[in-house]
């Protein structure tokens, strides 16, 4: 599964590396930190997930997903997000988010869902 990593944050790719190092099946395509570099870098590499921040430079993860449905690109979306808020849990599904996290608590899902994925395009093979 190729995963494009976008946040603004060395420390939060730094421990997602770390931690999909582990995840056999998994091939970190690239990893970037701006809104205009996330954009950039779903059109050029078509990543099968993003790991997306809410938060960067040049705008919000609502915007990479509006960019994305507007160009009719396919990724699963993780959103991974220190404003874990109702109202923009509610906007990234609607935007297309498939997964919506919390840094603070709920950070392992990531490695748990790829995980997931990746069973399941493996059954698919089969």
């Amino acid at each position: 599964m190729r995963v494009l990593i976008a946040d603004d944050s060395l420390t939060i790719v730094q421990r997602l590396v770390m931690m999909l190092a582990d995840v056999k099946g998994v091939e970190i395509v690239d990893q970037v930190g701006t809104v205009g570099e996330t954009q950039e870098a779903i059109r050029r590499l078509r990543p099968d997930a993003v790991i997306l921040d809410m938060q960067m430079p040049g705008g919000s993860g609502i915007d990479v997903m509006e960019s994305m449905k507007k160009d009719h690109l396919k990724s699963t979306v993780i959103v991974l997000t220190n404003h874990p808020y109702a109202a923009y849990r509610k906007k990234c599904f609607e935007c297309g988010a498939t997964f919506f996290f919390d840094k603070s608590n709920e950070f392992e899902k990531v490695g748990e869902v790829l995980e997931g994925l990746i069973r399941d395009m493996d059954r698919e093979e089969v």
